[in-house]
């Protein structure tokens, strides 16, 4: 089943859900309604019951009647919202993004040949230098960025380490070193993905799957789009 067709099948779903959930709505105010005719009905001749006694009952159905239409509508919106999401992350397969993480892959076609990464710095730095080490945790390079704004922030590695040869093909770590003055300011590190299918079902809305090697990420997980 595509994408599509299961976000018709969840908006399909729901759509029953509140046809069921308005039919119990229903019920209970006819229920209410019942009990307030047979207790006037009832009442003692010499008794009956005050205007001000039957005026709060009747707002009582009013209210219930108002706080289930509000719940109706509030179900029918996120159904809405959550179809909505669906649609725009079916719509970034194939495409590349920026996600939480910390490697940089590198290819075999020589220099130039790796992944971009990026950055979001708490705030303005002075100075920020970025660590790329092996599968090894040995450093192979150290890049000297400069000052860098706040937000995030896309960058490439020309794949040469330190001593000037190319980097051998596979997946590298990264760190970030930032400074302002004498205050280190926070990073957060991204690294590249392509999104390759989504999948559904999820509490928290629909997952990008990213081929395998990194974990699904939400829509919210997302940085840049590339």
């Amino acid at each position: 089943m595509n994408t599509i067709d299961t976000a018709v099948l969840n908006q399909t779903n729901q759509t029953g859900a509140n046809q069921k959930i308005a039919s119990g709505s229903q019920e209970m105010r006819d229920n209410f309604m019942t009990l307030l005719v047979t207790q006037l009905r009832n009442q003692d001749p010499l008794n009956p019951m005050e205007n001000n006694e039957m005026t709060s009952q009747l707002a009582q159905i009013n209210t219930v009647s108002g706080i289930e239409s509000l719940n109706d509508t509030m179900q029918t919106i996120n159904g809405q919202m959550e179809a909505a999401k669906s649609m725009q992350a079916s719509a970034l397969i194939g495409r590349a993004v920026l996600v939480p993480g910390e490697r940089i892959l590198v290819g075999n076609e020589g220099v130039g040949d790796a992944t971009p990464f990026g950055m979001e710095l708490s705030a303005p730095a002075e100075s920020v230098k970025v660590n790329i080490y092996n599968t090894s945790g040995m450093l192979v390079r150290r890049m000297d960025l400069g000052a860098v704004g706040s937000g995030p922030q896309q960058f490439s590695w020309d794949g040469v380490m330190e001593d000037g040869s190319q980097a051998p093909a596979g997946a590298y770590n990264f760190s970030i070193e930032a400074t302002n003055g004498d205050d280190v300011v926070t990073a957060e590190r991204f690294n590249y993905a392509q999104v390759i299918a989504v999948s559904m079902g999820h509490d928290d809305g629909p997952r990008l799957d990213l081929g395998g090697i990194l974990e699904p990420v939400r829509l919210e997980d997302i940085r840049q789009i590339i």
